[in-house]
């Protein structure tokens, strides 16, 4: 095991570390310059109509005439530019095993090792598991420095931040996990990235046209995001232990799926 997990740190460290940095960087920019931007926002919503509807598609709540100092802080969590370098990391994590593998010709080497192809799949979860608190421990640690320099009256309660970073690590399993599922089924690391990307992809706008369209909210369901909602967290103080659930849930079922498959399929790169 020690082997195997030396081996994911030779590949990843690097990639862990620029996207950890990169995200520390931008929730600290973000932090500094929402609530500036934001702060006036409802003379844009006097202005322009079309605006409030689109806060509102990608809040998933209403921010009402005029947006609190404290609620434009969740334009933070659920910015796309925050998201995007979230799932790229479990996107080039996920897709390494055995979709990388196989493409690179190197799976029968891996797979001679003598260890199970259960601790192999193992090994590359605690790898995940492990990059991914780095990558939010370094997103908090970001998004911590920059609020002081904000009016304490615009920073969020330690208990709002901590209970939206339970929500955000909920969803980082959910997906990961359904990204080490599509890897598991893939032949060409290429292919399974491209899934990944346009499920991911539709998931976001399938939320986003949930706001204005009908069919879209009658299915709404199926989208991630409908289930990370910190605007509602920082609103009412409530734990969302349902939505973290259900990404619980289908983290744990898309995960074993993904073992199970890679246990069972013949994998041949000869």
């Amino acid at each position: 095991m020690s082997g195997l997990l030396s081996k994911i740190w030779m590949e990843v460290r690097w990639p862990v570390l620029w996207f950890s940095l990169g995200l520390c960087a931008i929730m600290g920019l973000l932090t500094a310059l929402l609530p500036k931007i934001l702060g006036n926002i409802h003379v844009m919503f006097g202005k322009m109509p079309m605006v409030k509807p689109l806060i509102t598609a990608l809040l998933g709540v209403d921010p009402g005439d005029q947006m609190s100092s404290q609620l434009s802080q969740a334009f933070l969590w659920v910015h796309p530019t925050v998201l995007t370098l979230i799932w790229a990391h479990e996107v080039m994590y996920c897709s390494r095993m055995p979709a990388g593998e196989i493409d690179r010709g190197t799976a029968d080497f891996l797979l001679c090792l003598p260890v199970s192809r259960w601790k192999v799949f193992s090994a590359e979860t605690i790898g995940w598991l492990i990059s991914g608190v780095c990558l939010l421990a370094c997103g908090y640690a970001g998004h911590l420095t920059a609020s002081f320099t904000v009016q304490p009256e615009m920073r969020l309660s330690v208990s709002h931040t901590m209970m939206v970073m339970a929500n955000l690590a909920a969803v980082y399993l959910a997906v990961g996990s359904f990204a080490f599922f599509l890897s598991a089924l893939s032949d060409r690391r290429g292919r399974a990235i491209g899934m990944i990307f346009a499920i991911m992809l539709a998931s976001f706008l399938l939320n986003f046209l949930a706001q204005f369209q009908d069919w879209a909210k009658s299915v709404s369901w199926l989208s991630v995001m409908e289930y990370y909602r910190p605007a509602i967290i920082i609103q009412t103080g409530t734990f969302p232990r349902s939505d973290i659930g259900i990404l619980l849930c289908l983290a744990a079922i898309f995960w074993t799926a993904s073992g199970v498959t890679f246990r069972m399929r013949s994998i041949c790169t000869v």
